[in-house]
Parts: structure tokens; sequence; C-alpha cells
């Protein structure tokens, strides 16, 4: 990615639209709607799959996510309106509403009033970003957030440039911001073999942990492939298709320094 293309990006994010005027339908741009969500948060959840993100990860199984002029524009209104469809089961299960990517935060308002409007129906809501956004922007949003789902992409700094294209200051300022205010967290972490499974790599974003009281658990995801298919359509080099997914012995050592700093493990 390039530096200016970079910049661009987080610009943007910082902005986002400028404030509508009341009459003006806030519109977003999708790329998919899951109504079962299994995986995305607590319960069964209503997933709402955004357009655009400023990372460049080079195991994204949603690359088609990646660019804001694709997916399709939907209005604020027409997507509460499909969501409050399935309130009932989502009531029943304890699930709610996740707003993933691609990344949220570049559609802040879009995001925002989504879940302001979520809530104000009692659903629960559930943000999934990198991080990479600029505080007013995360604040902006949060304020209509019940539980973050924070994926920390590395820890040490080469690996998370190599991984990502971006650097790893903005997520980590994220993390610190989450902590500060007390905000619900989930931590997602990647384990991909030969990249992010260095033991300092691990045990450094552990120690980084430990001390914030309001991650409630730290979900270790083991890297698969199963998004490899998009990029070959898509005519994009997928630089990990010789990588393999790590063994269970290779989450269990992980699983193991994470539990040594005392924070909660799921796999």
């Amino acid at each position: 990615m390039s530096t200016q293309h970079l910049a661009d990006m987080r610009a943007r994010m910082a902005t986002s639209a400028q404030s509508p005027s009341e009459a003006a339908p806030i519109m977003g741009r999708i790329h998919s709607l899951e109504s079962g969500g299994m995986v995305d948060g607590p319960g069964i959840r209503f997933v709402v799959f955004t357009q655009g993100c400023p990372l460049r990860c080079l195991y994204c199984h949603n690359p088609d996510t990646q660019a804001l002029r694709d997916g399709r524009e939907m209005s604020v209104d027409a997507l509460v309106a499909e969501i409050s469809k399935y309130r009932s089961y989502m009531k029943f299960t304890g699930g709610g509403v996740t707003i993933t990517g691609g990344e949220p935060l570049i559609q802040r308002d879009f995001t925002r009033e989504v879940f302001r409007r979520c809530q104000a129906l009692g659903i629960h809501t559930t943000l999934d970003t990198s991080g990479f956004a600029h505080q007013s922007v995360a604040a902006d949003v949060l304020q209509y957030v019940d539980l973050v789902m924070l994926c920390i992409k590395a820890f040490e700094p080469q690996t998370h440039t190599r991984l990502t294209g971006v650097p790893r200051e903005p997520s980590l300022r994220f993390a610190e911001y989450l902590h500060s205010i007390n905000k619900k967290t989930w931590i997602r972490f990647v384990l991909v073999p030969g990249i992010t499974d260095s033991i300092e790599n691990v045990e450094g974003l552990a120690q980084f942990l430990a001390p914030m009281t309001n991650i409630d658990k730290v979900e270790i995801l083991p890297f698969h492939k199963m998004g490899e298919y998009k990029w070959e359509r898509m005519g994009l080099d997928y630089e990990l298709k010789d990588t393999p997914s790590p063994s269970a012995a290779q989450v269990q050592q992980v699983v193991e320094t994470f539990r040594k700093y005392n924070l909660t493990v799921d796999v």
C-alpha cells in the first residue's frame, strides 16, 4: 500500500462523511449480511460486513471487502428494518448485531447510527475492528457499542507491518483507550505459523494485555486458507498459499503463554 493511499484512508476515517442534514438518509456501503452468525460475538448474531479497509492482511479471508467503492449502498433505515426481523431469536439466544468488514470505523457515521438505533431497540451491539482509527472516530462510535472484538494482528512492529502493510501503533493505542473507558473487549489473535507464532511476538502481546481489566478473553484463531479462492478469483497473489495451519501443539503453546499472564483464553 502506498504512503499516500494510507494517508488518504486514515484521513477518511478521521473525518468520515460530514454530518448530514436531518432530512438526508445516512447511507453506507455493504458487502453482505448474515442473519445467523455464530462466531462474531455472544449468541446468534446478525452480522453486517461493511466495505473498505486500510489494512492489507496477508491472510485476509474477505479481500473483496477492502475497496470502499465496491459492494452495495444501503441506508440505515433499510438495514435496521432488516435487523428488526430477527429480534426475537437474538433475544432468545443472548445475541445481537455485529458490524465487521472490512473495517467498520471507515464508515463512522453509518456504523454509529446503526448501533445507536439497535441499542434503542434493546439489541446488543458488537464492533469487530482492527482498531486502526483515530480516537475521535472511536469515541464517536463506541458510545453505542456493548462489546468490542479487537483483532491485534501482531505485537512486534516489523511483523505487524509485514502482515498488514500498516504500523501497529494505532491498534495498540485503541486497545489502551478501550481500557481507559472500561469498554468490554474480546481480543482476537490470528496464529500464523512462521509469522505470528514467535515467542517474542506472543509473549509481548500477552504482557501488553495483562494489565487491562476490561478484557474478558483472548480468542486464538488458528490460521486457515478458506479465503484463498477469493484471492485467486480477484487475480491477487496469495502469499501464504504454502503456509500450513498451526498444529494442536503450536496452538496449545500460545494458549499457555497467554494464560501465564492470567488472561482467559478461548480457541
